[in-house]
């Protein structure tokens, strides 16, 4: 099995939130870092930072992440985060929700290859594509 685990610069829950809302996921699991034992202890005003998060989506696919301190944040790049979609409607209404408050890199739209695909770097600075092959692919 292999699964995503992004980092963030102190966005992980508001991401979360917002991915169960677009991709129809569950939040499994929200840990802070003020969760940790004592000896442990996140760095002061880092408390409500996310340590750890876990989300389920429909298809049984996990994406995992957490908030990076900010000398270990890197901005994402060289990856996307790639969702198949079956219906190319519902691809189109994800990636516009993905898309919204980002950037879009390749609109949404058919190509040779699928009946949807488009990319785009959402608000909170992950790269997406969203596909929907075509039959046979």
């Amino acid at each position: 099995m292999l699964n995503a685990y992004l980092f963030y610069q102190d966005t992980c829950e508001a991401a979360f939130n917002y991915y169960a809302k677009v991709l129809g996921g569950k939040v499994d699991a929200m840990m802070r870092a003020s969760d940790a034992p004592a000896d442990m202890a996140a760095a002061p005003g880092r408390e409500k930072t996310i340590m750890h998060a876990r989300m389920s989506l429909p298809d049984g696919s996990v994406l995992m992440a957490s908030d990076a301190p900010g000398e270990q944040f890197h901005k994402p790049q060289g990856f996307s985060i790639s969702f198949t979609v079956a219906d190319p409607a519902e691809g189109e209404r994800k990636f516009n929700a993905l898309a919204d408050g980002g950037s879009v890199t390749m609109p949404y739209g058919k190509t040779f290859w699928a009946k949807g695909f488009g990319m785009c770097v959402d608000k909170f600075g992950i790269p997406w594509m969203v596909n929907c092959p075509a039959d046979g692919m």
